[in-house]
């Protein structure tokens, strides 16, 4: 008997998004891509190239003007296909009166989990987060403790699909360095991860295909190894400054749908 087709863990199709009331601002221009169960795609791309655009209509908190978005073959509009993903934002800025214990809490029930969890006190080692952390308030973590704080909370969650922007915003280099483990161990276990990331370290030791906005298009979308053959054999700057510079000299020309 053959096996049922496994759906990608994301799917975007011919996604546009405008902006305006003539919606004469272009966001996004007709992004087509996958991501698939156990890899890590990382969007890469100048500020305002569309990456959060396209993660905001992923998780319907904006509506694409046109296209489709799925999440493991559902529509992302309805939240049963949401339920099966834990996000982040790229400034992660809770309530600073929550206590990080009750941030956990809250974030337990929002995934229908038990609280405390069993991997909790684990976790907060592995991301080295002292365990006192939990009873302190947001407000007087810094930015680096409170992206830890988030990012431990979508770890545990223990979704199928990871939707982190900028993840390694305000951490040290030790916490960058805990914190990609976590992600290779995400995806190691199947785990979905769409990241979008200025970091070409991270792209380098985390991702398995990249894909390229520039100015709402996608530009290039492929391995990493793809990239580096094709746009840049001295290293991921002269790859990722070679896809930028084609595309300022060749602004319409829009790049063939890829998965």
């Amino acid at each position: 008997m053959k096996a049922p087709q496994q759906h990608p863990a994301l799917q975007a199709g011919e996604v546009h998004k405008r902006y305006g009331a003539s919606r004469a601002r272009t966001a996004l221009a007709g992004v087509s891509l996958q991501v698939h169960p156990g890899e890590c795609l990382a969007l890469l791309g100048m500020n305002g190239a569309g990456k959060t655009t396209l993660i905001k209509c992923l998780l319907d908190l904006a509506a694409p003007t046109s296209g489709t978005l799925s999440i493991f073959g559902q529509d992302h509009g309805r939240p049963i296909s949401r339920e099966q993903l834990a996000y982040v934002p790229e400034r992660f800025s809770p309530p600073g009166w929550l206590h990080a214990r009750d941030y956990f809490r809250l974030a337990a029930h929002l995934h229908g989990l038990p609280f405390p969890q069993l991997g909790l006190p684990g976790m907060l080692a592995e991301l080295d987060l002292e365990a006192s952390v939990l009873d302190r308030p947001l407000r007087e973590c810094s930015k680096g403790m409170a992206q830890k704080i988030g990012l431990a909370a979508a770890f545990l969650a223990r979704r199928r699909l990871l939707v982190l922007d900028e993840p390694m915003s305000g951490l040290d280099p030790l916490s960058r360095i805990r914190v990609r483990e976590q992600l290779r161990l995400q995806r190691d276990a199947g785990c979905a991860v769409l990241m979008s990331t200025h970091s070409l370290a991270d792209v380098q030791d985390l991702a398995d295909r990249v894909a390229i906005l520039h100015a709402g298009s996608l530009r290039f979308i492929g391995t990493v190894d793809e990239w580096l053959v094709q746009h840049g054999p001295g290293g991921l700057e002269e790859a990722y400054l070679s896809v930028v510079q084609a595309a300022r000299l060749a602004p319409m020309e829009a790049l063939p749908s890829a998965s």
